[in-house]
């Protein structure tokens, strides 16, 4: 049970009411009103975790970062190199895949109608998108001595994401898997 001396538990249900309402009923339907009710906490409980709509969608960037470095760090502690856990392929008929990339999906379509300074430099959402990729180039970055092979895992993984998140079929997965190979000098 959380309690109001219990911080990280309110956040997290804060952020909980967004993906719900972001993934159930679409940005439309997203509002500070909205997500304080669907997390249990007043409106200036919210505004006490999360200052602004833009800082409330930055806190579900962060989260869905953590969750990625977790994903990444069991992927290396299994063996798998950084530009493999980069380079795999989201199924959307996988349950677990197909719910992060309905919630990219729906972040993404948040991020682009917030409401906040038109200077991408003081977008808080912004922001925590960019720290999130570039932690994920500096992994490659680290792993790849060669930083033009880098950045081009960096930019197919991408590509295939995005292919992904618009639900285009993905890539012949034979094919595919000659792709990463070769990239990958295998």
């Amino acid at each position: 049970m959380t309690t109001p001396r219990d911080p990280a538990g309110t956040r997290n249900r804060i952020l909980d009411a967004l993906e719900t309402l972001l993934l159930d009923k679409g940005m439309s339907q997203v509002t500070l009103e909205s997500v304080a009710a669907a997390a249990g906490v007043s409106k200036g409980g919210l505004l006490y975790h999360f200052k602004s709509k833009d800082a409330l969608l930055a806190g579900l960037v962060r989260r869905l970062g953590e969750r990625a470095d977790q994903q990444l760090n069991s992927a290396v502690a299994q063996g798998e190199s950084v530009a493999e856990w980069y380079l795999q392929t989201p199924h959307p008929d996988n349950d677990s895949d197909a719910l992060e990339l309905a919630l990219y999906r729906s972040m993404l379509a948040a991020m682009r109608t917030v409401d906040g300074p038109q200077d991408t430099a003081a977008d808080e959402a912004d922001r925590a998108l960019a720290e999130m990729m570039s932690g994920w180039k500096t992994a490659l970055d680290n792993e790849i001595r060669d930083p033009v092979k880098a950045e081009i895992v960096r930019l197919v993984g991408d590509g295939v994401y995005l292919r992904a998140l618009l639900g285009m079929p993905p890539v012949d997965p034979a094919l595919y898997r000659q792709v990463v190979a070769r990239l990958l000098g295998e």
